[in-house]
């Protein structure tokens, strides 16, 4: 997932993307575990595209943070 397509997401958009990255990151550990995961690579991919929803989310609130004081 590009960092520009997360940018363009709302933020409960957001907030259901992490929680269903969050959901294959565990599907993908277990898998692991019991050595039936094809793609090992996958959970190096999901564990950023989880930091990039949590960066983005973050700046948004820093932005919400930002107007709120100024105005």
């Amino acid at each position: 997932m590009k960092a520009a397509e997360i940018r363009s997401m709302s933020e409960s958009e957001l907030q259901t993307k992490l929680a269903d990255l969050k959901g294959e990151l565990f599907n993908l550990r277990f898998q692991h575990a019991i050595n039936q995961l094809e793609n090992p690579g996958r959970i190096k991919d999901v564990k950023r595209d989880i930091a990039r929803v949590k960066t983005v989310i973050r700046a948004l609130e820093m932005s919400a943070a930002g107007e709120r004081e100024d105005g």
